[in-house]
């Protein structure tokens, strides 16, 4: 590294809370699949920002219509009605289906506003006892980092000395729709899950799970509310995941590249009933469906579709899954992967994932680990077959490896 390099990491560490342990680069531009670090190095990115940037960075279609809505009219709160919400809701409606649109910014703040909208739909139309609702989730979830959500995660690390916590849920595991079934009581207002186990590893469900799940929910008066944060919008080869099974949920989730990682946008998308029980003054925020992240919104929406983005994800995403089947190497224990959002998971005698990120790096790539024995591998979803070719040639390379 050289010494701005270490100045910069080192400046972060002397100011910034230590909430992140980042791999050892310093990115200062983006174009596409491809960054660059401040000494001019190009790496395929293989994580797109948790998936915020599928559209590829800096987009130029996106980023002009920032610049032209930013020369406009950047915010006008919800006090005031915007000459860009209504054609955001009107749009992202008629392409996923979706009766009423709730804006917020980030995917915890959607996940939390279904949260409360699943409840008070509980109370007010399905009749449940006062204080008594229930929501069901999955251990290995990751649906944010609030006091609310992490509550109900199964990881020890993202719960350690945050308590106490809010009651209410109910934990069952992920891909079982019989412990499903097993869970609901008469006070059940909600199955709170991801299509695809994303943090957890791009953990799938067994085929069929979700049809069960669906008819489980439908059967019990129940609302399915899918968090499809990471995997919506293209990333799995699908609009939306639930589309693999064709299923529709009451409740979806979306954020990350519903901005195209220009801005933080995200949405609780429904049925009438569930956000028909919201009155004014019951929910709200400052920035959520104002005219700059709107007009961002329609764009990333647009670009997705228009440009072939969701097909060329399933295209792509079926070559890198099977190149990465393919590389026979000792470290790996199981490849996984649906569309453009891939796992290989390594064996434990393999050590840690972190060090084949490290070496990756050094190769051109940027990957993330996850749960210590996982490289999660999610590039934009404009990657090309010869940039699929090349990050396997040096995937191939890493994992076969010896480090000892």
């Amino acid at each position: 590294m050289s010494a701005s390099v270490i100045d910069f990491i080192a400046t972060e560490a002397r100011f910034g809370a230590r909430n992140y342990e980042p791999i050892g680069v310093v990115l200062s531009r983006g174009e596409g699949v491809w960054v660059w670090d401040t000494e001019g190095n190009r790496y395929l990115d293989c994580l797109s920002a948790y998936s915020a940037v599928s559209q590829g960075h800096c987009h130029p279609k996106i980023l002009a219509a920032m610049v032209e809505q930013a020369h406009r009219l950047t915010l006008t709160s919800r006090a005031f009605h915007n000459d860009q919400l209504a054609l955001f809701y009107e749009e992202i409606a008629a392409l996923t289906g979706s009766h009423k649109v709730l804006p917020m910014n980030s995917g915890a703040e959607a996940v939390e506003s279904a949260i409360k909208s699943v409840r008070k739909w509980g109370y007010e139309v399905k009749g449940v006892p006062d204080g008594q609702a229930e929501i069901i989730v999955c251990a290995n979830n990751f649906h944010g980092r609030t006091l609310a959500i992490v509550g109900f995660s199964t990881d020890a690390e993202t719960r350690a000395h945050f308590g106490p916590f809010a009651p209410g849920f109910k934990i069952i595991p992920f891909g079982d729709a019989a412990a499903l079934k097993e869970a609901i009581t008469p006070n059940t207002v909600a199955f709170l899950v991801e299509p695809i186990q994303g943090e957890a590893g791009v953990i799938i469900p067994p085929a069929g799970y979700f049809t069960e799940v669906r008819e489980l929910c439908t059967a019990n008066n129940v609302m399915l509310v899918l968090d499809e944060i990471q995997t919506g919008l293209g990333r799995t080869g699908k609009l939306l995941a639930e589309q693999h099974e064709g299923i529709e949920a009451d409740v979806t989730l979306l954020g990350k590249a519903l901005s195209g990682g220009f801005y933080p946008v995200s949405a609780v998308l429904s049925n009438n009933d569930v956000l028909g029980t919201l009155r004014p003054g019951q929910h709200g925020s400052t920035f959520g469906g104002n005219p700059l992240a709107c007009a961002v919104a329609r764009a990333a929406l647009r670009v997705l579709v228009e440009e072939g983005m969701i097909e060329n994800a399933a295209r792509q995403g079926a070559r890198f899954l099977e190149g990465l089947k393919d590389i026979r190497a000792n470290t790996i224990r199981e490849v996984r992967g649906r569309g453009l959002m891939l796992a290989v998971e390594l064996h434990p005698e393999a050590g840690r994932a972190r060090r084949y990120c490290e070496a990756l790096q050094g190769k051109g790539i940027l990957a993330k680990d996850t749960h210590e024995q996982t490289i999660r591998i999610a590039p934009p979803l404009v990657i090309t077959s010869d940039e699929v070719d090349w990050a396997l040639e040096r995937l191939a390379t890493t994992l076969t490896q010896d480090f000892s």
